[in-house]
């Protein structure tokens, strides 16, 4: 299904076909990010060193930054010069040997009008949290974002103690987009949106979760809790039952996506408007996106939980083996579960999700994450020409059709609409069928960091 201004349409279909799918398109389609510039210009900055990129995000006619190679970005890792300006200290991690060592930086990207930051080998950025604000027509495009979650003994696996999101955008940011960029699992969320920033598209990205093979960074973690043996919630864990793989497996998931708007009922959501197509979430638990207020859409995105699944079905085996009294602990005490969760409207917001596929999700479209009964809490969602997979059902089709799989709980339905506007203004053409996607996105130019094409197509915004 269509729906854009019919003059954008024309000429949206006069864009040659495989050209137009990596446009950018979506509530950022404004976005400028630093222009099209020569390796010359003064204003273009290659960084191969961590001092070479807070320079250059320090230097205030900076347009592009092309990150050369990875990056290791800790506090404590880098050198003491690269302290200065846009790089500070993060909160101090508590328990993963790794970032015990190289500590946590947080970059601030603020007070831009036209940057773009990208890479052409796809380089991974590590143990380093983003945090755009107050900035505009920011751009950030192939690169890979790693090493950033810890075990959570602080707040008992809530992970509400370390405020470490890949990227954050905030405090009135506008034209944002976010494209071909991969990310591994995160301690809090993987991309926040909040502070009444607006018009942000996040296109053609992986979200892979962790890795729990030899040598992985859960693993990593797991081990050496398993070393020292005193946290108390992994300790219990284990004196309950569950297996150090078994941990493992049920922790590699990714907790949280995407939140949009941070505080609850806050009038600066009202602005929110969000743009996530041709992404590949792989083990994402929750938030695709999680919207209070404002504006959401989603199209050709593809989920697949089936391995958060198995860990889900795993989990509840030991604890169906456990004591009463150890279960009732469990759950009283400690937050180690699986959520299954997709796409959330909640405090009026408007989420439309088509043309996605949500694979081994329990629950593809919520409407309320506070309580049902409250009609202030609940938000609009609609769902069309989507597939869903649970187990060994199947189904695609839309959310408001009757008996539908697809339909909003737990609160009673709201009609559909948008805020603020009759119909999306931008030109779209979601017209990948969900059963193709995941053909498309795995593609060598699908979604994820490392996809090859020339230094100059990565400045572009239109092909």
């Amino acid at each position: 299904m269509f729906r854009a201004v019919p003059l954008l349409f024309l000429l949206w279909q006069l864009l040659p076909a495989q050209s137009r799918i990596h446009s950018l398109t979506g509530f950022a389609q404004a976005a400028t990010g630093g222009g099209i510039l020569p390796e010359t210009d003064p204003a273009y900055r290659q960084a191969y060193t961590p001092n070479d990129l807070v320079t250059a995000l320090d230097d205030k006619s900076t347009k592009v930054i092309e990150i050369m190679n990875d990056l290791l970005l800790g506090f404590n890792e880098i050198d003491p010069t690269a302290r200065i300006g846009p790089l500070r200290s993060a909160s101090a991690p508590l328990l993963h040997p790794t970032l015990l060592a190289s500590g946590v930086s947080r970059i601030d990207i603020q007070d831009k009008d036209g940057l773009t930051i990208f890479s052409t080998v796809g380089a991974t950025i590590r143990h380093a949290t983003f945090n755009i604000k107050r900035s505009s027509n920011v751009i950030i495009r192939n690169l890979k974002f790693d090493e950033l979650w810890e075990w959570d003994e602080a707040s008992k696996g809530d992970y509400d103690k370390q405020d470490w999101d890949f990227i954050t955008i905030d405090i009135n940011s506008d034209n944002i987009w976010i494209d071909h960029c991969t990310f591994t699992k995160a301690y809090d969320g993987v991309i926040d949106i909040k502070g009444g920033s607006k018009n942000v598209t996040i296109s053609w990205c992986l979200f892979l979760g962790g890795d729990g093979g030899p040598g992985s960074f859960v693993r990593r973690q797991i081990d050496a809790l398993e070393r020292d043996g005193t946290a108390p919630m992994y300790t219990f864990l284990r004196a309950s039952g569950f297996s150090p793989e078994d941990i493992i497996e049920i922790a590699r998931p990714q907790k949280k996506g995407h939140l949009l708007g941070a505080n609850e009922l806050d009038p600066a959501n009202a602005d929110l408007a969000v743009t996530l197509h041709h992404n590949y979430y792989r083990n994402m638990q929750d938030r695709m996106p999680r919207l209070r207020a404002g504006n959401a859409h989603v199209f050709n995105i593809y989920v697949d939980n089936s391995e958060a699944l198995a860990a889900k079905d795993r989990r509840d085996a030991v604890v169906s083996a456990m004591s009463k009294a150890n279960a009732s602990r469990l759950t009283s005490t400690y937050s180690f579960k699986i959520t299954l969760n997709g796409a959330i409207s909640t405090e009026g917001g408007a989420v439309l999700v088509e043309k996605s596929a949500f694979v081994n999700v329990m629950h593809p479209l919520r409407n309320n994450q506070k309580d049902a009964s409250l009609m202030l809490y609940t938000g609009k969602i609609r769902s069309i020409d989507t597939y869903f997979k649970l187990r060994d059902f199947t189904f695609q089709g839309e959310s408001d059709t009757p008996d539908s799989p697809l339909a909003a709980i737990p609160a009673p339905t709201l009609p559909f609409s948008w805020n603020g506007f009759t119909e999306l203004p931008y030109a779209y053409v979601p017209n990948d069928d969900p059963a193709g996607l995941l053909t498309i996105l795995t593609h060598p130019d699908g979604a994820a960091a490392g996809v090859v094409w020339p230094r100059a197509e990565w400045l572009k915004t239109s092909y």
